[in-house]
């Protein structure tokens, strides 16, 4: 393999702009300026064609970050290259893991975005917290 080797996210992002024909796969965080909600300066998003029909229509355009997460969030954009991320555990969450869970799918939900996640929709949760409370 040739290229070089970077680490991390914000590794990634600044490889990226540092070399002109650079490209990568980046979490929303590093791509998009969570302020602004544009992209990073140096940076552009690469549109999908996802309908394969040759041109980008208006749901496909990723020009902001709130665009994004409403793609990602409705299934838009597919998976890959979103992803849904599941925590795991060897026999069953107890103590406080099981509260650190049950915060996540609760209160913490606020704080999902600021970190470059998507929040959950309502069915998730309370499918989760359903079979969470088994």
């Amino acid at each position: 393999m040739n290229g070089i080797g970077v680490y991390g996210d914000p590794g990634l992002a600044e490889a990226v702009k540092k070399d002109l024909l650079g490209i990568g796969f980046n979490n929303l965080n590093y791509a998009y300026d969570f302020k602004t909600g544009l992209p990073i300066k140096g940076l552009r998003i690469v549109p999908i064609d996802l309908n394969g029909n040759g041109r980008l229509d208006p749901e496909e355009d990723l020009g902001d970050r709130n665009r994004a997460v409403r793609a990602v969030a409705s299934g838009i954009y597919p998976s890959p290259p979103a992803r849904e991320l599941y925590l795991l555990t060897k026999d069953s969450f107890k103590g406080l893991s099981k509260e650190f869970l049950r915060w996540i799918l609760t209160d913490g939900q606020k704080y999902v975005e600021e970190n470059g996640y998507i929040k959950l929709s309502n069915n998730h949760i309370n499918d989760a917290l359903k079979e969470f409370d088994r």
